[in-house]
Formats: C-alpha cells, structure tokens, sequence
C-alpha cells in the first residue's frame, strides 16, 4: 500500500500534470496562430504527453488501492510577448515539474515506500529529457526570434516521430 504522504502529494501532482496539459495546449494554440505548424504539433505532443503523465499516476493509485482526487485547475497563459515567452514559460514549467517529481520521490523515500519510489524512477529520467528539450529549443527560439522559419526547421529536424518508450507506467484508460 502507498503512503498516505505520498498518495496526497501525488494527488496534487496530478493535478499538476493536467495543469501541464492545459498549458501546453495554449502555447500549441498560440504557435498555430502564428503559422507555425511544427512547433504547434510539438506542443500538441507534449501536451497529449503530460495527459499521459497524470493517466500514469491515476493508473499508479488505482493500482495502489489508493484514493484518486483530480483536483482543480488553474487557467493556463494564453497570450504571450512573442515567439520566444512560450518555450520560456515551458521551461520554467519543466524546471517546476522536476522539483515537484523529486520530492514526490523524496516522500517515498521517508516513509519507506519502495513501490512509489521504483514508481517515480521513471518520471526523473523523463524530466531530464524534458528540461533539456526545452532549454535547446529556447537557445534556438532566442537565437532564431527574428527567422521563425529557423524555429520551425529545428523543431522538424529535432523532434521528428518519436516512439513510445517501453518502460513507461501504464496509463489509466489505455
């Protein structure tokens, strides 16, 4: 059985995790309506990515015979300065959501919940993928602000079909 600490952060993070979703979407939104059709798919990605995320946790509850709580949501930014602000804000969400998955794990870990710990392995190797994502994509998006076109070649070149990784959760509803 999970710790109930641990339940109860998690409960936020999924929270956090549909927040993440909602977000991602209106930085997609946005990017659409500047024609920029690769960075608004890359954002529709990774907004499907962080649903999965919060599926995975809910998954990991229900498994757990744990009490699943969907919280509320904050309205996600949707209007920003330029083509840069939005990765901005991406990364700092990145940045957020890496310091929420590591004291998740670090609750695990003070109460001796082992199962919750292996749980939230998965989650920090997903958060370094995530951070440096973003962070590349900023130094391009800085660096290329004036040539949208440079953005959206990156965002083709870089983050072509990705597969799905076999080590991931299960996701709850799939």
């Amino acid at each position: 059985m999970a710790a109930e600490a641990f339940v109860n952060q998690l409960n936020v993070q999924i929270g956090n995790e549909f927040a993440a979703h909602q977000q991602y979407v209106a930085v997609a939104v946005y990017y659409d309506q500047q024609t920029m059709q690769q960075t608004a798919q890359l954002f529709f990605d990774q907004a499907a990515e962080e649903r999965s995320h919060a599926m995975m946790m809910v998954r990991y509850l229900l498994d757990a015979d744990a009490e699943v709580r969907i919280p509320a949501l904050p309205a996600p930014v949707c209007d920003f300065a330029d083509v840069v602000a939005p990765i901005a804000l991406a990364l700092e969400q990145e940045k957020r959501v890496t310091q929420q998955i590591n004291e998740l794990t670090a609750i695990a870990r003070r109460e001796n919940d082992f199962a919750s710990d292996q749980f939230m392995q998965w989650f920090i190797k997903e958060q370094v993928e995530e951070v440096s994502t973003m962070s590349d994509l900023l130094a391009v998006a800085r660096r290329s602000a004036h040539d949208v076109e440079q953005i959206e070649d990156y965002v083709q070149r870089e983050h072509a079909a990705e597969g799905v990784d076999p080590t991931a959760p299960r996701i709850a509803g799939v």
